[in-house]
């Protein structure tokens, strides 16, 4: 489990990005019984340094402290067609020789890119940048129209608002939805936006434009999961024809309703998991879902089953309590 994060700077960090990473894993949210971290901003000359808007910044920690954490994280890198310094390439081989984690944001793919630690990889970055990694790497698999990509060891993300969404994702990943959605309330975000989601919207959508009111649309479903609700049932209840209502909504939120629902679905589920002794065809029947579905989907979307997700991250269970008290 993460214990550790270090985050590498450079003159010039985007102050973002940085923000980013010290409000998911910087803050002390112990109190809350949530994990706390050894969290720690690290570069290759400890002193003064200065962020993208001129705002200076006193950093104390060098590359040895990155190297040993257990999750380094790369934020956007200013100058893409400049190689980083080699000392922080190495430190990040040698986070990455030790088992460790490394996570992009925006434009640091290219650092993990000239590192090595992306070859062969599926990754992403903002899609202004895309062509221009997959030209420099091409031993890179750059996809340009998603948020962000886990690769297992390396989880890359395009802007700096979709770092969010990796991080959330990452911490669903160690502890469960419970602990990923109890961040994401905190913060104010959406508590997941699914990787394969757009990077951006085709067309832009306003309050004016949204004749389904999309967004009470989304809150009134989230109190219904439990009901045979269907996307055919959300374009009624929206007064819309079904192919009018899928164009809105993929306009509105980059995905597909049967998409967003079926996702919708699972993270009730996930939480379920976690938080209760029910059974799976109970959990099944509260999310929507037979169990037959519950679990095809469950183990498609999250790589395995709703029982080991249980064994895993039930708050009752050994492996959380275990887990929890590492990471504080």
């Amino acid at each position: 489990m993460l214990s550790s994060v270090s985050v590498l700077a450079y003159d010039g960090v985007s102050m973002f990005g940085l923000g980013v990473t010290a409000e998911v894993f910087g803050c002390d949210r112990s109190g809350e019984g949530l994990p706390r971290y050894d969290y720690a901003v690290t570069t290759a000359e400890p002193g003064v340094i200065r962020t993208d808007v001129g705002l200076p910044i006193i950093v104390e920690a060098g590359l040895d402290r990155f190297s040993a954490a257990d999750l380094g994280i790369v934020v956007c890198w200013d100058q893409p067609d400049v190689l980083p310094p080699e000392p922080a390439l190495e430190a990040l081989r040698a986070l990455a020789r030790r088992g460790g984690r490394v996570l992009s944001q925006c434009t640091g793919a290219f650092v993990l890119a000239a590192a090595g630690l992306l070859d062969g990889r599926r990754a992403t970055t903002h899609w202004r940048y895309a062509a221009q990694l997959a030209s420099r790497y091409p031993a890179i698999d750059v996809d340009p129209g998603v948020l962000y990509v886990d690769d297992g060891q390396v989880i890359t993300s395009a802007g700096t608002a979709a770092g969010i969404d990796a991080c959330l994702h990452l911490l669903r990943l160690e502890y469960g939805a419970a602990v990923a959605n109890a961040v994401a309330r905190r913060m104010v975000v959406p508590p997941h936006r699914d990787g394969g989601q757009a990077q951006f919207v085709p067309v832009r959508v306003d309050e004016a434009d949204d004749p389904a009111n999309l967004a009470s649309l989304h809150e009134w479903t989230l109190r219904h999961l439990q009901e045979p609700v269907t996307v055919a049932d959300l374009a009624a209840h929206a007064l819309m024809s079904p192919r009018t209502f899928a164009r809105q909504f993929a306009a509105r939120t980059g995905t597909t309703p049967h998409q967003w629902l079926i996702r919708a679905r699972l993270m009730r589920a996930q939480e379920l998991l976690e938080r209760s002794d029910h059974s799976i065809e109970q959990i099944a029947a509260e999310c929507g879902l037979s169990p037959l579905m519950l679990r095809r989907h469950f183990s498609r979307m999250c790589g395995t089953t709703p029982q080991a997700y249980r064994r895993t991250f039930s708050q009752a269970g050994p492996d959380h309590n275990s887990a929890r008290s590492a990471a504080s």
